[in-house]
């Protein structure tokens, strides 16, 4: 091999940084996301949601679960109409807060509105659990205070995960079998698709 003058040597510090960030691209983290709406072409939010994760760098949509139809939660039977909720599986170098924004200007962008708790949303992308952090983060809460309670989070993450664990609270299945389904419907006719 010959030798070439305008070959500079990297220093080891720029080596050892591009190690360091080549081993967090190479190790991402798995996040679960709770999708829901009930505003609007609801399946085509969904879908919308799902492929704005997609396309946020970083961020890498693994899995989508069934859809299930459901009533509110917390609200007045019969005052709003009913949610369409999926769960997705991410793979992600971003750190807890930076997918919390990133969800949250995925709501904003479908101009939720949060004038009142359990409001009627047209996107609501909740952070269910993040690796197997636990936080009391009031900020963000995880895993999330109240997904081991809701059905229509455990539901469709049992569909494509049944293996998984909701941190320090147990295996989802378990969680699932304690709340019930009764509460869910599955809907086989609205299909959600992973990005292209």
């Amino acid at each position: 091999m010959s030798y070439d003058p305008t070959v500079q040597p990297v220093p080891a510090s720029v080596v050892a940084q591009v190690d360091a960030a080549d081993t967090t691209l190479q190790n991402p983290k798995v996040a679960v996301l709770s999708l829901g709406s009930n505003l609007g072409n609801r399946a085509e939010t969904l879908q919308g949601a799902i492929d704005a994760l997609e396309d946020t760098p970083g961020v890498r949509v693994k899995k989508i679960s069934p859809v299930y139809e459901t009533e509110p939660w917390g609200v007045e039977p019969g005052s709003q109409p009913n949610y369409f909720n999926a769960v997705v599986v991410v793979k992600t170098t971003l750190p807890p807060s930076s997918l919390l924004e990133r969800g949250r200007a995925i709501e904003d962008a479908y101009a939720r509105t949060r004038t009142e708790r359990w409001g009627a949303r047209t996107i609501d992308v909740d952070i269910v659990a993040y690796q197997d952090v636990v936080s009391d983060d009031p900020e963000l809460t995880l895993p999330h205070p109240r997904a081991h309670q809701r059905a229509f989070v455990l539901a469709p993450w049992n569909d494509i995960d049944p293996a998984a664990e909701l941190p320090g609270l147990g295996a989802v299945g378990q969680l699932l079998a304690t709340v019930g389904r009764d509460s869910v419907q599955a809907r086989a006719d609205v299909e959600l698709r992973l990005p292209e």
